[in-house]
């Protein structure tokens, strides 16, 4: 399914698809006697006598349709896997490093914008902006505003800005069954936005026109918008800013955090602290044979590699099967005995190299690449996730490269097969040396989807 297609399948609407066709009494695996199986019935009138002309759901197919209602709503949120970034695991003095604890003032101040994105959630109305650094929680505090409201039954739809063009770009293709107005049209007017990751500064003329439009119509209709960005709001486009600025309309809120090296860890979240070896399910009784043993030896590795690091270790497959788990259990466990590590997201790393050039910046880029390279263990999570621009590879391949050539310790997670990385790279990670990659064939925990390719050891 083509991007522009499955964005559209998670943007539909339903109708009478949502109506069971037959309905059974719960539990019992009868038909029901009060609608024959119909699921829908004739209301009764005053009189006591059915209203022919009207029906409404049966009894026994409520909870089917809230059950679809529910579903049709998760699917048409586009959140995924962020499904699980809720108010519970955010902690509302904000995040913490594991050398240093957030100043009180600090905290105040997260604790502050966390009760804005909590009541947000339960009225959204105008804007609400947050703004600071890759790592501080924006993209938290947005997705805990989204899933909320999908637990109130209320539509939402997330999508990144880059995601966004994307998907707009690839309407004007022949293989698109899509039209662009149609797809902007959906995006414009969805009840509430969560728009991530936004930047206008280095957009393309066009980009910059498409996302102006969608925001321009957004804010003049007074839609509700969750938007999240990297850029501080006296360097953004004058447009946004001005939008941005109508204290009556929007909450702009601005999360400090400190450079990503001064922690030594981005393991910040709750749910990557919290994946360890123990918690970690290799048996998953429900998968065949074949794939339980491969999911323990990947697991064995993992343990290995904790114990002594050494070499690279590269984990491929697909989204969910457990392979940034394992990774970052590897670093936890590292952690627990004291030992340095450094796990990074691919985009945030180079989102973080990028930050550096800002005046504003309080580590160099030389400073924040040399700690890169010379980091006793490198964790690399969503390996190919990243920007395919030649800056992008070129920052890759030199860091891939030092530690190739002193042989420093990497562990690495990708969905890509190692065809589909720069040669210069994957002719790096296949060498049997320092390296060794390992398929994980297991399906998606979330969603049991099946592997695409065979499992291969390098």
């Amino acid at each position: 399914m083509t991007q522009t297609n499955t964005l559209r399948a998670n943007m539909g609407t339903s109708s009478k698809d949502d109506i069971p066709a037959s309905s059974q009494e719960e539990g019992t695996g009868e038909v029901c006697p009060i609608c024959k199986g119909a699921g829908f019935v004739h209301p009764a009138l005053d009189s006591g006598k059915a209203d022919f002309g009207r029906i409404v759901p049966c009894q026994c197919s409520k909870g089917e349709l809230r059950k679809k209602k529910t579903e049709h709503l998760e699917k048409y949120s586009n959140l995924g896997s962020l499904s699980q970034l809720t108010f519970d695991n955010l902690s509302p003095k904000g995040k913490t490093t594991r050398q240093s604890e957030r100043s009180e003032e600090s905290q105040e101040h997260f604790a502050q914008i966390y009760e804005a994105a909590r009541a947000f959630a339960e009225n959204p109305r105008g804007w609400l902006a947050f703004l600071g650094p890759s790592g501080s929680g924006k993209t938290h505090l947005a997705c805990a505003i989204a899933n909320h409201r999908l637990k109130l039954g209320q539509p939402v739809f997330y999508i990144t800005a880059a995601d966004l063009l994307d998907h707009l770009r690839s309407t004007f293709g022949p293989a698109s069954d899509t039209s662009y107005d149609e797809l902007f049209e959906q995006v414009k007017n969805v009840p509430l936005l969560v728009l991530d990751d936004l930047a206008l500064g280095s957009a393309t003329a066009w980009a910059k026109e498409k996302l102006e439009q969608l925001l321009n119509h957004r804010f003049n209709t007074e839609l509700a918008t969750v938007i999240t960005s990297d850029v501080a709001l006296e360097r953004m486009d004058e447009g946004l800013r001005g939008h941005l600025t109508d204290s009556e309309f929007c909450q702009v809120w601005t999360i400090e955090q400190k450079p990503l090296l001064e922690s030594q860890s981005n393991l910040e979240l709750e749910l990557l602290r919290n994946m360890t070896f123990d918690n970690f399910d290799h048996k998953r009784l429900e998968l065949p044979q074949e794939q339980r043993q491969n999911l323990r030896q990947a697991y064995n590795l993992a343990v290995e590699f904790a114990r002594s690091p050494e070499g690279w270790l590269i984990f491929h497959g697909l989204n969910g099967c457990g392979k940034t788990h394992l990774a970052a259990a590897i670093a936890n466990h590292r952690l627990a005995q004291g030992k340095p590590v450094l796990f990074v997201v691919v985009p945030d790393l180079l989102d973080h190299l990028r930050s550096t050039f800002s005046p504003e910046s309080k580590i160099s880029y030389d400073e924040f690449s040399e700690n890169l390279k010379e980091t006793p263990l490198l964790i690399l999570d969503d390996f190919g996730e990243q920007s395919t621009t030649p800056w992008a590879q070129e920052k890759l391949y030199q860091l891939i490269n030092y530690r190739y050539n002193a042989r420093l310790p990497m562990v690495v997670t990708t969905c890509l097969s190692l065809d589909e990385i720069e040669t210069r790279i994957s002719s790096r990670m296949v060498d049997p040396r320092i390296s060794l990659v390992f398929n994980i064939t297991a399906p998606d925990y979330r969603g049991n989807v099946k592997p695409t390719r065979p499992a291969k050891r390098y």
